[in-house]
């Protein structure tokens, strides 16, 4: 089910990244970097295991899970996280939490696109990836 993710994904528009990021807590350095950085994601599966690396010029994080399993995760801003990721409805659900906090990261096709919501509190950033 996960293989309509899989693939490289360039980003092509980034809404309120920079006030995500601000809600996660990233420093002023960082967010500008982040807000510039234009990285391309390459997702890959093999049954229930996948993993989703992040390259920019900046920075590469690379993470795999297997689906509905708890791992460590430390996220490209330097946060220590528990991670889980699920399936729910064609959507991947990565749900982070660290020091009593919480964000949701989904990731959907949608026209062939990869649009990924990123959630904290109130504050939600969409980031679109087209096929590279």
């Amino acid at each position: 089910m996960c293989e309509q993710f899989c693939g490289t994904w360039k980003l092509v528009s980034s809404e309120k990244f920079d006030d995500y990021m601000k809600e996660l807590g990233v420093g002023f350095a960082t967010r500008k970097i982040g807000g510039v950085a234009k990285p391309n994601v390459i997702i890959t599966c093999n049954g229930n295991a996948m993993t989703i690396r992040s390259e920019s010029s900046f920075k590469t994080v690379e993470i795999s899970f297997k689906l509905e399993e708890e791992f460590d995760e430390t996220t490209a801003d330097d946060r220590k996280v528990k991670s889980v990721v699920t399936l729910e409805n064609g959507t991947l659900v990565h749900l982070q939490k660290w020091d009593g906090k919480e964000t949701t990261i989904k990731r959907k096709i949608e026209d062939g696109k990869l649009v990924m919501e990123c959630t904290m509190n109130n504050v939600t950033s969409t980031r679109i990836y087209e096929k590279a």
